[in-house]
């Protein structure tokens, strides 16, 4: 007998991630906050994240609709539920755990 069930929820590792960085101008913070962001998810997300880098300096308004107080900051839409990190995201301990991703993830 087949147990399968096709029409199951996918798990947070099926999801597509959505992510947004926003940053200000080509800083150095914002410049390694990327390279950084870039390296985890192609690590441990591989084809399954959205990546939206929103420059501040450009775009102000939209600081506002997630709230952003301070830059370099990470938002990590989907999964829910949204979560935010600051900083230049160098502490990759860190951004794992902030943002739920499983070393196990890792293919």
């Amino acid at each position: 007998m087949n147990t399968d069930v096709a029409t199951t929820a996918p798990t947070m590792e099926e999801e597509t991630w959505e992510l947004r960085l926003y940053v200000a101008g080509q800083t150095t913070k914002s410049v390694t906050a990327l390279a950084n962001l870039k390296k985890y998810c192609e690590e441990y997300l591989k084809g399954r994240y959205q990546l939206e880098v929103i420059d501040l300096l450009v775009h102000p308004q939209l600081a506002a609709g997630d709230q952003i107080l301070a830059i370099p900051t990470l938002v990590r839409k989907v999964p829910v539920p949204i979560r935010k990190i600051i900083g230049d995201l160098s502490n990759q301990e860190r951004v794992l755990v902030g943002l739920d991703i499983r070393a196990v993830d890792a293919k």
